[in-house]
This record gives C-alpha cells, structure tokens and sequence, in this order.
C-alpha cells in the first residue's frame, strides 16, 4: 500500500472525519497519529491495519482499499 492509497483508503471508511482521524486518533499499537507514524517511516499498510484495529471496521473492508481501478482498454 502507498501512502495516497492509505489517504484515498482513509477518505473513502471515514468521510468527513478523515482529517480528524488521522490527526488525533493516537493508534493504539504505534503510539502515534496516522500522520505522525506516515512521517515516522511506518509503512501505510501497517497504519492502515493499525487504524482498522482501533476503529473497528469491518474485515471485509481493509483489503484492497484505496486503489484506483484498472484502467479499461
């Protein structure tokens, strides 16, 4: 997972509270805010998963998340 894939994934779980989640939900594995671990070097889809973990969502919405669909010949 690249980090606009982890953004786009954020954007399209949390909406409007995207921002606020990952500014000041502090993850509970890291220690850290979303932000402050993508800055640190933690790879996205460790975040990601981290991020799930905390908000509760749902297993069959963390994989595969925030990628763009192919492009159609």
């Amino acid at each position: 997972m690249r980090r606009s894939e982890f953004l786009r994934a954020v954007d399209d779980e949390f909406g409007a509270r995207a921002v606020s989640v990952t500014h000041d939900l502090i993850l509970s594995g890291l220690g850290l805010t979303a932000l402050e671990a993508l800055d640190a070097g933690v790879p996205p889809r460790d975040i990601w998963l981290a991020l799930c973990e905390d908000a509760d969502v749902p297993a069959e919405r963390r994989y595969g998340v925030g990628q763009l669909e192919p492009k159609r010949r």
